[in-house]
């Protein structure tokens, strides 16, 4: 094990959400990733993290009256958000040496604690204008362009952090497959420059004794691989022939997710049924699972942060302290929430001009739009909807979520959705509210009724957008997969959509199961019982707020991943309970 006397955590991510202003993310990765940053940095823990610039972000989304989606690049500018630092590295590209300098962000914690984030960006005059534009776009290109970023980000990352001092004894944390290429650059330093002779197992061992792995794909589809050939043309065939000799090669291909394992000391899904999936698609290693968290001082909306600093005023320093939300009044708690529905409501009115109805039981609906999420599954029989409203109680939805630039089928979903929309009228209002952010999902996720989630088992590794619900007082109504698995004690923090399963007989299943409790149970309850309703409220923050984040998450990992046999943990705890 590495030595504890001054370790330094490296985390490496391709994404990372700093702030809404800076558009260096596009989902829930990166929100995960800047989650864990924020917490982090809370704890006062030794970590640093690396990521890419994306001078022209993810993408701005336009969506037009049929909800037809394009898209536009986003335009900013680093020099009034990050501070430029000095040094400079190099990473060869199809034998081209391509030039990397690094921005630099501060995450702040709560006591003041600092995590430093370093952005790598090429856009600078020695390189050539194709080599400026490597670390422009997030996700977009073709395998080429991708593998090129992923030199930059793993290999150029490694580089950079040893050119700022951050060298000896760091722990590397590979968030995803993107930077399993940093692997390769602590191969070679450990070969001292040694091309010719065989990789042994002891130069494995000495590489993967700086690396723990966080996987959060549960397709073999979704993990990213690289032909050979573009491979050995772009990184070079010395580099592909080491990879060879180390057994990080899969056939004719250069699979991230596989580098990553080979080379990783400790492997982690990130929830307990993830890790059920990823040991069947990768037997021969062993996979122990993290289940992802949310920061809370981040996702509670500003009448809930009141609410606890009055009820609960340790909640900001020790998130476990929000189990004491059981003690909170009915009244207050249902006070809270009408403020931030409101604030959803204006904001909905404002982006749209739709006015809604305050006192319509809101179902919120944001994510990425793509077809394993199944974000249409509610409007299966809109004739069952409109008589369901009638009997039961009225209803209104409002969607957020883009669609991959590439991804025609989950551009056509959201396209369905605005058929609907048009379908139901005045019915059941809809509405889809374009560039789903961080403040926009911190508004949706607070405001709303009910989160609703029905990604198609077992497609969902995680999620999280639920436990930002949850923090505010917020029922999922939700597919068991991913965290909800975790989270769902049925009627009391929320409500399940078809059974515990990995793979159910039959995904339509799921549909009837939502219209029989949508009509049955969450809306009699919703307008029958409203104190009932915010008792399960309430059970959200207690039982599924105060776990569900990242406070726990980060100490899971020091405890369990990082240094297994102590060291820093009990420094951690300190600052936790302090």
């Amino acid at each position: 094990m590495p030595s504890t006397s001054n370790p330094t955590i490296a985390y490496f991510s391709m994404e990372i959400a700093l702030e809404t202003a800076l558009p260096t993310y596009s989902g829930g990765l990166g929100v995960l990733a800047g989650d864990t940053l924020r917490a982090a940095a809370d704890l006062g823990a030794p970590m640093v993290a690396v990521t890419l610039l994306h001078r022209k972000g993810y993408f701005v989304q336009h969506l037009d009256a049929a909800g037809h989606q394009t898209e536009s690049p986003v335009e900013w500018r680093p020099e009034e958000k990050l501070e430029q630092l000095q040094p400079r590295v190099t990473v060869e590209i199809e034998g081209r040496t391509v030039h990397v300098r690094a921005w630099r962000y501060m995450v702040r914690g709560e006591t003041g604690r600092t995590v430093p984030v370093f952005l790598l960006d090429t856009a600078l005059p020695e390189n050539s204008a194709d080599d400026q534009r490597i670390t422009d776009t997030l996700y977009g290109g073709d395998a080429d362009y991708r593998l090129r970023q992923e030199i930059v980000l793993g290999m150029g990352g490694a580089a950079m952090l040893r050119a700022l001092g951050i060298d000896g004894d760091v722990i590397h944390h590979i968030n995803e497959g993107h930077a399993a290429l940093l692997t390769l650059a602590l191969l070679e330093r450990q070969r001292d420059g040694r091309w010719d002779s065989d990789v042994s197992e002891i130069d494995v061992a000495a590489v993967r004794q700086q690396c723990v792995f966080t996987t959060h794909t549960p397709v073999p589809a979704g993990h990213d691989r690289f032909p050979l050939d573009l491979t050995r043309r772009i990184l070079g065939e010395a580099r592909v022939a080491l990879l060879e000799k180390a057994a990080a090669v899969d056939g004719e291909s250069l699979n991230m997710t596989l580098l990553a394992l080979r080379f990783a000391r400790f492997v982690n899904a990130v929830a307990m049924r993830h890790q059920e999936v990823s040991r069947e698609m990768f037997p021969q290693y062993e996979i122990e699972s993290i289940t992802n968290g949310v920061h809370c001082r981040t996702w509670t909306s500003e009448p809930f942060q009141s609410l606890f600093d009055k009820h609960i005023p340790r909640w900001r320093h020790n998130s476990m302290y929000l189990r004491y939300a059981v003690k909170i009044p009915l009244d207050e708690l249902r006070d809270a929430h009408a403020e931030a529905k409101a604030a959803l409501l204006r904001e909905v009115d404002r982006l749209t001009g739709v006015q809604l109805h305050p006192k319509f039981m809101t179902i919120g609906f944001a994510r990425r739009s793509t077809p394993y999420k199944r974000a249409d599954l509610i409007f299966h029989d809109l004739d069952r909807l409109r008589e369901m409203t009638r009997r039961a109680g009225p209803l209104q939805i409002v969607y957020a979520g883009k669609a991959h630039p590439h991804d025609e089928f989950g551009k056509q979903l959201i396209e369905r959705i605005f058929a609907a929309k048009a379908q139901l009228g005045d019915a059941l209002k809809v509405v889809y509210l374009e560039n789903y952010d961080m403040t926009l999902g911190g508004t949706l996720t607070a405001g709303c009724d009910v989160w609703l989630n029905t990604p198609l088992r077992p497609l969902e590794a995680s999620g999280t957008s639920g436990m930002k619900a949850a923090l505010n007082g917020v029922p999922s109504f939700s597919t068991l997969d991913g965290w909800w698995i975790e989270g769902c004690v049925e009627g009391v923090t929320g409500w399940s959509i078809g059974e515990d399963r990995v793979l159910p007989q039959d995904p339509s299943h799921d549909v009837v199961d939502l219209y029989r409790k949508l009509e049955q149970e969450i809306l009699p309850l919703y307008y029958g019982l409203p104190y009932r309703w915010a008792e399960v409220c309430r059970n959200a923050i207690a039982l599924n707020g105060s776990f569900f984040n990242t406070q726990r998450m980060v100490g899971e990992y020091f405890q369990n991943a990082y240094f297994p046999r102590g060291g820093v943990v009990q420094s951690l705890s300190s600052v936790a309970i302090g």
